[in-house]
């Protein structure tokens, strides 16, 4: 069930890629992708080249990938430890099957936040 939702997935995001992000596999396992969010124009981080690892659980959709930033970055939403946790609540409690990655989902979430980096915001 899982390859079979990843394989739709990256399909889907080559197809219609969020605002400001682009995402596939970093190499031959579909089960850990490189993304890659772009600072938008405007904001705190115009100009920025932020990259993220995902991992999806064996079990996705019906547990939420785990979604981290290499790159280091200020922002009320992200860890700043040296994790890169992303805090929001649909990799958490909040996340259901019918999220997918990019619609609703995390990357979709991420380039929300990006702009709005005036609050601690669970969007």
């Amino acid at each position: 069930m899982a390859l079979k939702r990843i394989q739709k997935e990256l399909i889907a995001i080559r197809k219609d890629p969020p605002p400001y992000c682009s995402a596939g596999p970093a190499g031959e396992d579909i089960f850990n992708w490189r993304a890659t969010i772009i600072g938008p124009t405007g904001s705190a981080y115009e100009g920025g080249v932020f990259f993220l690892n995902v991992t999806f659980p064996k079990d996705y959709p019906l547990h939420p990938p785990q979604v981290r930033f290499e790159t280091r970055i200020v922002h009320p939403n992200i860890d700043r430890g040296q994790d890169g946790h992303i805090c929001i609540d649909i990799l958490r409690d909040q996340w259901t099957p019918a999220l997918t990655i990019s619609n609703g989902g995390p990357f979709r979430t991420l380039s929300m936040c990006f702009l709005n980096t005036d609050s601690r915001s669970e969007l």
